[in-house]
């Protein structure tokens, strides 16, 4: 176990060191054992201060989540860079950087198993899964919507939302796979797959990253 240097630093940066903490906690010992004394030794701080931030353990724990799934919004958003002239190459990194680390690696399929369970029976987190996944498929359909509009067609509304929950469908599915075997696919690498699965759910429009 590492311990943090506690610096001193602005209430957001505390509060921000605080979180990876938590991260940490929850990566290495499971949801349970993130207990805020856990917390505190890793911070190298007190529990009374991680109080003064969080006010239970449940908040520190939704800040947590709220920190994974933002993150890795953000992340994939990065990838698919707004600088880039093709639609088609934005909507190809986006895809290829839900497959690939740091999104898809085994500390993200830890932090991803030791919380989705809590998002079936505490609504404070099902909230957070919710806000996070509309804002996620959102920014896909925006993509969506941009690649059609560059191949020449006209953009529906309801046809690229059903397109972007299928390709949702398709990362989340091979995101898992990848994390949890990804030894299988050395030879067929799965953001490869990806973007021929979406190829096809795009009726043959091809996807392709910019030189």
């Amino acid at each position: 176990m590492s311990r943090r240097t506690f610096h001193r630093a602005s209430e957001a940066e505390r509060r921000q060191d605080l979180i990876n903490a938590t991260l940490d906690c929850i990566s290495e010992l499971g949801l349970q054992r993130a207990t805020v004394r856990e917390v505190a030794t890793r911070a190298g701080v007190t529990p009374g201060l991680i109080r003064h931030y969080f006010s239970s353990k449940d908040q520190m724990l939704q800040a947590a989540y709220r920190e994974v799934m933002t993150g890795m919004t953000s992340k994939v958003a990065a990838a698919a860079d707004v600088g880039q002239t093709s639609a088609r190459a934005r909507l190809h990194d986006f895809i290829v950087a839900n497959l690939t680390p740091p999104v898809a690696d085994g500390r993200s399929l830890s932090l991803w198993a030791a919380f989705i369970s809590h998002v079936r029976v505490d609504p404070a987190f099902a909230e957070i899964h919710r806000e996070s996944y509309l804002t996620f498929r959102s920014a896909l359909e925006v993509l969506v919507s941009e690649v059609l509009a560059e191949a020449g067609e006209v953009p529906d509304d309801t046809r690229c939302r059903e397109l972007s929950i299928a390709i949702n469908g398709v990362i989340d599915g091979l995101w898992l796979e990848g994390t949890l075997v990804g030894d299988l696919f050395s030879e067929t690498p799965l953001p490869g797959i990806a973007i021929k699965s979406v190829e096809a759910l795009l009726g043959g429009i091809k996807l392709a990253a910019d030189d």
